[in-house]
């Protein structure tokens, strides 16, 4: 039986992905390093998706960021997003090469954002979100 939650903001862990979440509700961001190409990638997978080897370990990543591009959620009816919106969707490129879906948060306002910003990474009830990294321009 699978278990679903009510919440539609927190993903819920499988067996391969809880040291994902775990990490994360600990606030430790991870990615998977492949063993035979050198990548790194994010969503967690088994496998390496560039060259498919089976040869992929946790890596923790540095936290670090830029921002790629990004949108303003001024609507989401969808509970508990409705209390948040306006939102800033994001994808961001990690320093360790993948990039990642994400919300920006403490941003001051969606004017303060460009792209390229240095970024890092905070976490909010056990999901990464990102924000702009303090001196970092």
């Amino acid at each position: 039986m699978v278990r679903v939650s009510a919440r539609h903001d927190v993903p819920e862990p499988d067996a391969f992905t809880r040291t994902y979440w775990e990490a994360a509700a600990r606030g430790r961001l991870l990615v998977r390093r492949c063993g035979a190409c050198g990548r790194a990638h994010h969503y967690p997978r088994e496998f390496c998706p560039h060259c498919w080897s089976e040869d992929v370990d946790w890596e923790e990543a540095s936290g670090r960021a830029t921002l790629y591009t990004w949108s303003v959620v001024h609507r989401n009816d969808l509970p508990p997003f409705d209390a948040r919106t306006p939102y800033v969707a994001a994808v961001v490129d990690l320093a360790e090469g993948p990039r990642m879906m994400t919300e920006i948060v403490g941003h001051g306002g969606a004017s303060a954002l460009r792209a390229g910003a240095a970024l890092e990474a905070a976490f909010r009830d056990g999901v990464p979100v990102f924000r702009i990294r303090p001196n970092s321009g």
